[in-house]
């Protein structure tokens, strides 16, 4: 991957906003810019210099997955080390991650900053680099791509293998063990198994629910290769499935299927969300699909762009996401069906593989 490339992106970035360097705490955004990914470190980045402070454990990592680095070894406390992290800069402009760093982080900075001579100005900046990721490279549509394989591939094992009788709990086990044994590294969010009522959350966590026939089975799963994440969901019936069923899935995978074909570079994200929408207004389950049609999927399973009302956000190309719409009746279930997908030539192509069966099983 061209780091090099991303820190000229970077620059020009931060001279529109008018900051001369940057203070990298977000850890995605940390491997993102320099390929480290221990669980502790910052990057200091202005125009000259390319800094990866951390700690003793980290030090020698550090030496080879960021060799275009120079290493800060940082030890104790925030004013113990950020001083000398900083004493090169003067009377510049430093932006820190607001989004990222708590009131409490904020003002030990400024309190250290404000003991030592240093005429520096701390100036929040939020999505700087999440703007950078956003526009995915062909090798990181690649590592999504091959996480989103070991997701189709966990949903087609687990829907031959899931039956009346398991607990929701022995079912997401299942999925994690299959990912994890063909390549996953930890799944990038918690597996979602919901059953009956319990599929009307939206983000429901798996409970020792017995799963029973006739009643709608949501799995939400996402694989992660390299620190790039999948994202997939799918809802299937085991058994004879009611009427209503019925009508909802086949509503859901309308609207899906409606959005996936339209939505095209240069819409914004509340116009993709719009064409789902209204296909699941006109059947009459408007207030029933209360999240966002989508989001952006990288190194975080949810990053920009998010597809949704007021979202401003511009579709473009190489932008990888989700569309997922979704319907929730309290008591009695909820379908969602989520495909991953990336924009190419100004137009959807679906990376997702795994069959949208609806009704199966025993």
């Amino acid at each position: 991957m061209n780091r090099e490339s991303r820190l000229l992106n970077l620059h020009q970035k931060l001279a529109e906003k008018g900051i001369d360097a940057i203070f990298i705490s977000q850890p995605e955004n940390r491997f993102y810019l320099s390929g480290f990914d221990g669980s502790s470190g910052y990057l200091l980045i202005t125009q000259q210099d390319k800094i990866l402070a951390t700690d003793s454990r980290y030090i020698e990592q550090a030496k080879i997955q960021a060799p275009d680095y120079d290493i800060f070894k940082i030890s104790g406390e925030v004013e113990d080390w950020f001083p000398g992290l900083v004493a090169e800069l003067n009377s510049i402009r430093l932006g820190f991650e607001a989004g990222h760093i708590t009131f409490a982080q904020y003002q030990q900075l400024t309190n250290t900053l404000s003991k030592t001579p240093s005429r520096l100005k701390f100036i929040p900046v939020e999505g700087v680099v999440e703007s950078l990721r956003a526009i995915k490279e062909p090798e990181e549509i690649e590592l999504i791509t091959k996480a989103a394989e070991i997701s189709d591939s966990a949903f087609e094992y687990i829907k031959d293998a899931i039956h009346a009788g398991m607990s929701e709990k022995e079912v997401a086990w299942e999925i994690e063990k299959f990912m994890r044994e063909r390549g996953s590294q930890t799944v990038p969010f918690d597996i979602i198994v919901a059953s009956g009522p319990n599929s009307a959350l939206p983000h429901a966590k798996p409970t020792p629910r017995t799963i029973q026939s006739g009643e709608p089975i949501v799995i939400d799963i996402g694989g992660r290769v390299s620190g790039y994440s999948s994202d997939l969901s799918r809802t299937i019936c085991l058994g004879s499935p009611d009427d209503t069923f019925r009508k909802v899935y086949d509503t859901v995978l309308g609207a899906q299927l409606a959005a996936a074909a339209i939505i095209k570079q240069g819409m914004t994200g509340e116009e993709a969300d719009s064409l789902a929408r209204m296909v699941i207004e006109q059947a009459g389950y408007g207030e029933a699909f209360g999240h966002a049609l989508g989001h952006g999927v990288g190194l975080a399973p949810h990053e920009s762009p998010r597809l949704g009302p007021n979202s401003s956000e511009h579709l473009v190309n190489s932008m990888v996401f989700t569309i997922e719409p979704g319907i929730y009746l309290n008591g009695w279930g909820g379908v969602r069906i989520e495909d991953l997908v990336v924009m190419e030539d100004g137009k959807i192509r679906v990376i997702s593989k795994a069959r949208k069966i609806g009704i199966g099983g025993v």
